[in-house]
């Protein structure tokens, strides 16, 4: 309902992102909405209709001096109370979300360093909801209400952006994105409000994932563990000059193949490393490359490490000879 002409509106609150759950594309598809996952970092945006804005991380941190580009987005929103759902990202030079250039931006509470960081990579923010707007709040609207919202409030400028979704056609989405490399697929009930600070059932988050075999040129040891049991493995790719580091690998292996590889290890043990390139690592031990695993990651960071890799197996079929 909307305030009496004599009665100031209500202030916008403080409400906390609702969060998905990760799980396969749902079928049947028809009741629901599909966006992009975007590789950046999630924010909630409010202002109070005077020009500025306020900027709030996934962990109720204040970030509004980190991204002083968005500041503008108050004079377009000026004198309308709201309060918006979105992620910051940082695109690369093919208009992609690059997590590693982000990175740079994050935790940046200087002024100038935030300016100067500013200019050479720009944060730009996607919207995909409203959750209040001109003194009522909405999370109690469904998604495809608050989506209808959004549009009318016609943001996209030269550093935010409002995302079409897709109603159905999940399987067409996902072939899209995996083209565009872009993270994953999140489907969102249109029927859903929206439960502040809930990881719901309503909203699926999809991840696209790499698949790739590496060669293990090194371990660490695994803390508390026996002497020689590894707790991650150091791997890299081939290339035109020889093994390049890829990073280390430490989730997804059982307890079974970390026996498995503490003896393979300890056979093949070298003193020096197998890497071309420079890998830094404490307490590193490095081994002969003969050993193939396949891994998957969700994408490369811009030093050209694996992000986020998991172990899937071994791979004695491909073991490189020594």
């Amino acid at each position: 309902m909307a305030a009496h002409p004599s009665e100031a509106p209500s202030p916008p609150p403080a409400i906390a992102p609702m969060l998905a759950t990760p799980g396969p594309l749902p079928v049947p598809d028809t009741e629901w909405a599909f966006e992009a996952k975007w590789d950046g970092a999630r924010c909630v945006l409010t202002t109070t209709g005077d020009g500025t804005v306020r900027l709030v991380a996934r962990s109720g941190n204040d970030v509004t001096a980190t991204y002083p580009e968005l500041q503008d987005l108050g004079g377009v929103l000026y004198g309308r109370g709201a309060v918006l759902d979105g992620e910051v990202v940082v695109l690369d030079g093919s208009g992609r979300p690059a997590f590693g250039l982000l990175q740079r931006r994050m935790g940046v509470v200087n002024a100038r360093r935030a300016a100067r960081l500013a200019l050479d990579s720009p944060a730009h923010l996607i919207l995909f909801d409203v959750l209040f707007l001109d003194g009522t709040t909405l999370v109690d609207t469904s998604y495809a209400e608050r989506r209808e919202t959004l549009s009318l409030l016609g943001l996209d400028g030269p550093h935010w952006s409002t995302p079409a979704y897709v109603q159905g056609h999940g399987e067409e989405v996902w072939d899209a994105v995996v083209r565009e490399g872009l993270e994953g697929v999140v489907a969102k009930r249109l029927s859903s409000p929206y439960t502040p600070g809930v990881r719901s059932a309503d909203w699926r988050k999809t991840r696209r994932m790499e698949t790739l075999d590496v060669v293990i040129g090194g371990w660490t040891q695994r803390t508390g563990a026996a002497e020689g049991v590894p707790g991650a493995v150091l791997v890299g790719l081939d290339g035109p000059s020889g093994l390049r580091y890829a990073g280390s690998v430490g989730s997804g292996m059982s307890e079974h193949e970390l026996g498995e590889l503490s003896a393979y290890l300890t056979v093949i043990g070298r003193s020096t490393s197998p890497f071309v390139d420079q890998a830094e690592v404490l307490g590193a031990h490095w081994v002969e490359p003969r050993l193939v695993a396949e891994v998957t990651a969700a994408e490369w960071t811009t030093a050209g490490r694996l992000r986020h890799p998991v172990w899937q197996r071994l791979r004695p079929d491909l073991t490189r000879l020594g």
